[in-house]
Order: C-alpha cells, then structure tokens, then sequence
C-alpha cells in the first residue's frame, strides 16, 4: 500500500521512544501519513541516522511578558513579595513593542531548544491592561510557523481586591484567550478569586491553570478548594496548578492523602524547578529546605504532571535559557532521580505536559502533524541524563531550525 503512496517528505531511520529499531517516518501534507521499517516511495529525504525523534517539547507554564527584565531591576530581589512588587512597578511601562521584543528573544530560544508547543501566562490587570496580551497574541500569529502558542490569563496581583481586573480578564478571553489562571494568595478573599476563576473558565469553555502555593507552611493551603471548586463544576481534567510548593512539606502520610486527593479530583501539579528552588527556603541560615514537589513520584500515582520553564530572567528567576532539556536534567538531579526514573522524566517535558494542555493532536503517529525534534542520542532512556545536542526540528512537515554539530580539531599525529 505504501510502495504506491506519494509523500512530500520521508524521515529515514528515526528513532523512537515506541520503536525498538529506526523506522521511517512518510509526511504528506504536512501531517504523518506512513510509519514503517522501510517506506518504498520517491520523495525528499532527510536521514535522521538511527537518532531519537520526539514530536517537540511542550512547555506548559512560562511567563514571556515578564521575561528578561533583568537590566531593569536596579536591586537585589529574594522573596516571593519582592518580585511581584518589582515586576509591578516595572509594567506600568511595559509597551506593546517591549513585551513583543523580549518575549520573541525567548521563544526563539526555546525553538531552537526543540520547544513546539506553548502555554504562557500572560498578567492581565489594571497596571498593564491588555498591552502584555496584545503582545503575547502577535507573537502566537507570528511564530507559527514553529511554535503552537497557547495564551493563558490571569491576575497576578488579585481579583476580588483589585477593581477593574475581571473586567479586563473578560475582554481577554472575549479575544482570544485559550485558559484562564488565578493567583488566590495574592487575593484578599482566595476563595472567592477561585470560584470567580471557575465562573469564568465554565462561561468561556477555557481550562483552568492556577498559580498556588508559594511557600513551604502546610498548615494551610487553598488545594481543597481548587479540587472542590474543580469536582463541583465536572471540570476534572481541564484544571491544573502551578508550583504546589507545600506538597513538598507534607510527610509521608499527608502526601499520600493529598496525591489520593488530586487524583480523584482530576487535577494535574506543574513544578517549575528554577523558580521554586529559587524562592523557596531562603530565610534558612542552614539546612535549606529545597521546595521543590516530586512530579515523577505524582505522575507514578496517576496525576498528570508537567515540569516547565516559568520565568526566564527576572526577578523571580534570574537564570533561564527556554531549554527544557535542560531543565528535565535540573529537576532530575534536585528530585534524586534514579535511572529507573529517567523515562518519566522525559515524559514530563513531553507526553505528560501535552496531556495536560489536552493537545489530542500531539505525537509522532499516522494523522498527527508531522511536528519533529531530532536529538543526538540512539537511546532514548539516557535522553535526560546525557542532555544531547538537538539538532534540527520541523513543524508541519518543514525544517524551523538546525543546529550543526560542534567539530573536534584534533591535532595531526
């Protein structure tokens, strides 16, 4: 059947996590159309040499309005507070031109970092109106060609005790916001802010994705309320949190309860390992606590889990190259991964984060686009503890980036 079949592009001998030997990978139209050992057919081929081919990493949390602000700061930022008050004052000014430019530097740097797919939260309030979304939807329309952009809004500094924010959280979604989020411990009344949140995803048919916890005191915490608000409305499956630091407080026994907690209610946990190992612990003079909630020991017990970006060069993160490679090694190493952990790991930067987006259209099989990253390895179990080069990537069928391979000189003998 296949010997007859017309491609436009043929991928030769592409590894895949799924194939135990290469395979070839038939486009046709953009979208996949064949996967066989051998595909019999005249058409453009690219020989992908025994190396591992992912359909993109898909990064489900990253802050682009606020990115690389650095150079602006003027001071030193360690709390929580710090950095929110910062980034405040700084987006009074924020143009529509500013945020485009500094989101593009970083969605450029993601792409050639084999990023394909997008959530970014975008801050939605009366200090910076919709100036930032603005932004954020020109940069979905013109990256495209490489990157599917999702725009999730939200209030970063409050709801109910901020007039004006729903207001303009209403236009957002009205045009062109894909998901709503919240920020309940910025909230005078939290739980109001959440169901609010709920009211308006349920109103707008959009997910729900939530900024939570922020700090390590497991005495209290707004998890229950998310996971009633999410049970109450049928939303299971649509709601995810961010961060969700306190899960890593609890002993052993509460976490169970609350793991058990999360499952039934359908909710999925991101960790975003640079910021929360950043802003967490830092009062301690020793012993300082790392923050950081395990998602590989949540997804083994069945919660949809992502490990993401966050922020790249801010106050709130003033480290970050939009690599999620990168960053699945970074939180492998904190998390105590062992090898046995490995593959999941992978999958919190791939399988995992699109399930959570409920992107039916993700992954290398028949039908689905022909979106591709190719890394430098032939075993896909050691993907995240050797960080391979990525050396080309394709969207649709067409190349978006290569990268070549660096070049030994060895002297002559």
């Amino acid at each position: 059947m296949t010997a007859q079949t017309a491609f436009d592009l043929i991928f030769r001998n592409a590894l895949l996590r799924s194939s135990a030997a290469p395979v070839d990978i038939g486009v046709k139209g953009g979208r996949i159309a064949a996967i066989e050992p051998k595909l019999a057919c005249e058409a453009i081929e690219i020989d992908v040499g025994g190396r591992l081919a992912l359909p993109g990493f898909v990064d489900t949390h990253i802050h682009l309005d606020k990115a690389c602000l650095l150079e602006r700061c003027g001071h030193i930022h360690g709390t929580l507070g710090d950095a929110i008050r910062a980034v405040s004052a700084m987006k009074r000014d924020f143009s529509v031109d500013d945020v485009y430019a500094r989101g593009a530097k970083v969605i450029e740097r993601a792409i050639v970092h084999g990023t394909t797919r997008m959530r970014t939260h975008v801050e939605i309030d009366p200090r910076i109106g919709l100036r930032s979304f603005e932004a954020v939807k020109a940069l979905k329309r013109d990256y495209a060609w490489a990157l599917d952009l999702s725009l999730c809004v939200f209030p970063q500094e409050g709801l109910t005790n901020d007039p004006g924010a729903e207001e303009l959280l209403v236009q957002a979604l009205r045009d062109g916001g894909e998901a709503i989020g919240g920020c309940p411990y910025t909230d005078t009344d939290p739980n109001a802010h959440l169901a609010r949140i709920f009211d308006l995803a349920q109103e707008f048919d959009v997910d729900v994705d939530l900024h939570l916890d922020f700090d390590l005191d497991p005495s209290w915490w707004h998890l229950d309320e998310v996971c009633r608000q999410t049970e109450q409305r049928n939303y299971q499956g649509r709601v995810a949190i961010g961060h969700a630091t306190k899960l890593s407080a609890l002993p052993p026994e509460r976490l169970k309860a609350a793991t058990a907690q999360l499952a039934k209610a359908g909710v999925a946990v991101t960790v975003l390992p640079a910021t929360d190992l950043y802003l967490m612990g830092r009062e301690a003079t020793h012993n300082a606590p790392r923050g950081l909630t395990l998602a590989h020991k949540l997804a083994g017990d069945g919660i949809v889990c992502s490990v993401a970006t966050n922020n790249v060069l801010n106050p709130f993160t003033p480290f970050g190259d939009a690599s999620l490679m990168r960053m699945a090694n970074f939180y492998a190493n904190v998390a105590h991964a062992s090898v046995g952990d490995f593959d999941t790991c992978l999958d919190l930067v791939t399988e995992l984060p699109a399930r959570l987006m409920n992107l039916r259209d993700y992954g290398i099989a028949v039908g689905k686009p022909a979106d591709l990253v190719v890394l430098d390895t032939k075993d896909s179990r050691f993907a995240i503890a050797e960080l391979p080069d990525i050396v080309m990537g394709f969207k649709s069928g067409r190349q978006t980036f290569e990268r070549p391979q660096p070049t030994l000189f060895k002297p002559q003998t």
